[in-house]
């Protein structure tokens, strides 16, 4: 499994993949947070927080993480390396989690930059230092898990298909329904307890959960659940 992981890593960074992915994500995000006016504007609010990043970033994530995973499974069969690397005294649920954690590994390394952001807000605030921490560190634990599940279900995507294209955008679907389509069926239900039990069902109910602070195991549990399930899917796939 390491030299699985080591291998794409390698091949992340070996091109221009890997920079343009972590790139562009930093670029939008320090756009939208400092450059571009409007209600994600962290000059423009006037208050000390990052929450712009954390509105952001899960829909930027439906982009980053099918573009970073389109290519985990899809390129070996397309270049004819699978044939060779299913060969090798390896399972094939250590291929599938080498790539998975690679994958989430370089999603994670287009995420920590924005702790400067932190940091940075921490410093202007009056007095310096007066921010919510709780609800920044709750929230970008959230983003780091969500990653982890964006990830899991990019790379089931990838399994499914040899063209890198049909893999991007079924991996942007399948997260978008899981992020949230359950809250999008739930909003055309009129009962509260039915509108609760749907929305829990997706992934956005449990990041709100999480973003304010609090750490509950049993949104870290849906999360491990959810990713775990898509990774278990491909390995049954691709042993078919």
């Amino acid at each position: 499994m390491i030299s699985i992981f080591r291998k794409e890593l390698r091949s992340f960074f070996s091109n221009a993949t890997g920079y343009i992915v972590i790139g562009i994500f930093l670029l939008l995000t320090g756009l939208f947070l400092w450059v571009i006016q409007g209600e994600y504007n962290i000059l423009d609010s006037g208050y000390a927080n990052v929450d712009g990043l954390f509105y952001l970033a899960p829909w930027l994530f439906l982009f980053l993480c099918p573009a970073v995973t389109m290519r985990l499974f899809a390129e070996e069969k397309q270049t004819g390396t699978w044939e060779l690397l299913v060969t090798k005294p390896i399972s094939k649920l250590q291929i599938v989690l080498g790539k998975y954690f690679a994958g989430w590994m370089l999603v994670s390394l287009a995420l920590l930059p924005t702790l400067l952001y932190y940091f940075t807000v921490s410093y202007l605030a009056e007095p310096i230092g007066n921010v919510d921490s709780g609800a920044f560190w709750g929230s970008f634990i959230g983003l780091f898990f969500l990653a982890g599940v964006y990830v899991a279900i990019g790379t089931f995507s990838s399994s499914l298909s040899d063209n890198q294209i049909v893999s991007f955008v079924m991996a942007i679907v399948l997260s978008f329904f899981f992020y949230y389509g359950f809250d999008l069926l739930a909003s055309f239900l009129s009962s509260g307890q039915l509108i609760q039990l749907v929305e829990n069902f997706g992934i956005h109910s449990h990041y709100k959960s999480i973003s304010r602070g609090v750490i509950d195991s049993r949104d870290l549990m849906y999360f491990i659940v959810l990713a775990v399930g898509f990774i278990s899917a491909t390995v049954l796939k691709i042993k078919k």
